[in-house]
């Protein structure tokens, strides 16, 4: 099955130009043709995502990212159950061993709700409970996930606040507790977002040839 992205926004690893360093965002189908280097359709029609540690990144951090985005936004409130689906694997990963391979964005925050994290080959999450919360609760959701190894994840969040992250790997699966979100929450405007986004700062003495790698072979979002 091939991955669509044609219509979702992509964050790449690229500046806009020479003279402007910042990353630059485009729809997928422009990505895939204009950007075959950190974005690219394999032969099985499987999605090929790569973000080198050395790259451009946006204006509030120094880490790089290669991530697909929902092409909307939306509320809690607005579908009885908001789903996002991912098969994938990870072929390279940077020095520090730690990747977002998944998240709940929240427009206009570097504070999302969830994040979804490939760290030294387990997946682990971050929760707020509130968007006011500074730092979030990390919990483990599934050990032994290897470098190479096909993955499933799956982050679920409904309209009254609950959400779970569930992952699959070589027959085993878990899931999260259920998470509970607050009212700071009801207002705020959401996407799901994934992909790989370097979890490490880049600098002058980086490693040309460091940074992350991902496949994803299946992906879905519905909201219903």
């Amino acid at each position: 099955m091939t991955v669509d992205i044609s219509n979702y926004t992509i964050a790449t690893p690229l500046p806009i130009s020479d003279t402007n360093p910042i990353a630059l965002e485009l729809i997928g189908w422009r990505a895939l043709l204009e950007c075959p280097e950190v974005v690219s359709m394999l032969p099985d029609g499987s999605l090929q995502m790569t973000a080198p540690t050395l790259g451009a990144s946006s204006k509030s951090t120094h880490r790089t990212r290669c991530e697909w985005k929902e092409p909307g936004y939306w509320l809690f409130a607005s579908a009885a159950d908001h789903w996002n689906r991912q098969e994938m694997r990870l072929t390279k990963v940077n020095s520090l061993q730690k990747v977002v391979i998944g998240q709940i964005h929240v427009q206009g925050s570097e504070r999302p709700p969830v994040k979804v994290f490939w760290n030294k080959g387990r997946i682990t999450m971050g929760f707020r409970s509130s968007y006011l919360q500074e730092d979030p609760v990390n919990t483990t959701v599934l050990e032994n996930v290897p470098l190479g190894a096909l993955f499933k994840i799956n982050i679920h969040a409904n309209s009254n606040g609950a959400v779970s992250v569930s992952a699959s790997c070589n027959g085993v699966k878990s899931t999260s507790a259920i998470m509970r979100l607050d009212n700071t929450w009801d207002t705020k405007t959401l996407a799901f977002h994934g992909g790989v986004y370097n979890q490490i700062d880049y600098s002058d003495t980086t490693d040309p040839e460091d940074g992350s790698v991902c496949i994803i072979s299946d992906l879905s979002i519905t909201h219903a």
